[in-house]
């Protein structure tokens, strides 16, 4: 079979940093910077990689981008003590140059998958699942020229490997400790592109330029960690509570509309469960009964258990580093529900308590009466003379309580014992 052989003599050599799990906002990163990588014609793009793994789809997107750059891919697991586990360790293999720093690991690519309710996958959907994507792997495996037998295990058995048994089963091409050991390697190699063709590198004197990530993208990564967009959606839920509760505060309303909105965008980064968070939304919605109905604390206690249930379940993430932890979450939640009871309690009381504006705050107020009530007259309460009537012949002179406020200002009182 005949193959294109073309050199690769450009003007350049970037390199990008992925320090992160594999979710959009990664790939986006990624995908673009091959994007740009094309555009400028440059000879070689080599990413630092060092992720837990991350999310299927994102995986996918970055794999095939790679596969169908026309710019060389390079994945450098780095720095010592890096990793580029599941879905990093898939993009590894898909990438023309695999490259691992001394002291860092790869592997662990098992399929996780979980349910919209937080539960995992039935046995006969993960076993769907795995098959799925031990094929993707050893095809691309194979159109790589790497150890099939160490890849598919790499997914059905979830094994991970060191840098040396990597490099020694043909899974690698190289263990180097910087980026300049890796341009060294390849200065003069010809490898073979996914599609059959060869590229001879001719890398002598090449910058290398780092590609870092825009503002956007750098905005989007710290709001994508699932701590932060938790905490957002518990300040925003918070601050509209606050501002329904107490309408004209403004301020609680509008940081919390912000907030809210902010995790409302997370959420389309992160894999969410809807019941978890309707089960927050429904906690939130016990405690605003709660100032309603006096159902003696039940609906704060119901509340609370949604909080804290609602929490657990809100983002349905297969690895640990994109789901809240549970050390943060318990403490979070509890902490709030208490917030929301302090708030629900002060709003209580200050329904019940005597009101002291107004004509209303004038009932239970004790006067004098200015004249005789037989049984209309005058009274004086407040520093003011008021129009009275009562019930009961009251002598001038006599101490009076406030009983009612009738429609015409008129008060309605009682004589009471000096």
């Amino acid at each position: 079979m005949l193959m294109a052989v073309t050199s690769f003599s450009h003007s350049s050599i970037l390199k990008i940093t992925v320090d992160a799990p594999i979710h959009p906002v990664t790939s986006e990163y990624i995908v673009k910077s091959i994007q740009k990588a094309e555009a400028e014609k440059a000879s070689l793009l080599i990413m630092k990689l060092n992720t837990p793994g991350g999310l299927d789809s994102s995986m996918r997107e970055i794999i095939e981008t790679i596969l169908n750059s026309q710019v060389p891919f390079v994945t450098y697991v780095s720095p010592s003590g890096a990793r580029a586990a599941s879905a990093g360790f898939f993009i590894g293999v898909a990438s023309d140059i695999f490259v691992m720093a001394p002291g860092t690991n790869t592997g662990a690519a098992h399929p996780v998958g979980i349910s919209m309710t937080g539960q995992s996958m039935d046995e006969t959907m993960a076993e769907k699942v795995t098959h799925d994507a031990a094929s993707y792997i050893k095809s691309i495996a194979e159109k790589r020229q790497r150890n099939l037998s160490m890849a598919e295990d790499a997914v059905r058995k979830s094994l991970s490997y060191t840098e040396q048994e990597a490099y020694q089963g043909d899974l690698i091409d190289l263990i180097a400790k910087d980026e300049s050991e890796i341009i060294q390697y390849l200065n003069g190699k010809t490898i073979q592109r996914f599609d059959g063709t060869e590229m001879t590198f001719a890398l002598e004197g090449e910058e290398v330029i780092s590609l870092p990530m825009s503002p956007r993208q750098k905005f989007l990564l710290t709001i994508s960690n699932p701590n932060l967009a938790y905490i957002l959606l518990m300040l925003g839920l918070l601050g509209l509570y606050f501002e329904l509760s107490n309408p004209g505060a403004i301020l609680p309303g509008v940081i919390g509309g912000i907030c809210l909105l902010l995790a409302i965008f997370s959420f389309q980064i992160l894999p969410i469960n809807y019941v978890g968070l309707l089960l927050i939304f429904l906690a939130i919605g016990l405690f605003i009964l709660e100032i309603k109905i006096q159902s003696y604390g039940i609906l704060s206690v119901g509340g609370v258990i949604a909080m804290l249930i609602g929490s657990i379940m809100l983002i349905n993430a297969p690895i640990p580093e994109l789901r809240p932890s549970l050390n943060f979450i318990i403490p979070v939640a509890l902490g709030l529900s208490l917030i929301f009871i302090f708030l629900i309690i002060i709003t209580i009381r200050a329904h019940t308590k005597k009101i002291h504006t107004g004509k209303e705050g004038l009932v239970g107020d004790i006067g004098t009466a200015s004249t005789r009530l037989n049984p209309e007259g005058k009274v004086f309460v407040s520093g003011e003379i008021w129009d009275a009537e009562a019930s009961e012949d009251i002598p001038k002179g006599s101490q009076v309580e406030i009983i009612e406020v009738l429609n015409n200002l008129k008060l309605k009182v009682k004589q009471t014992k000096k």
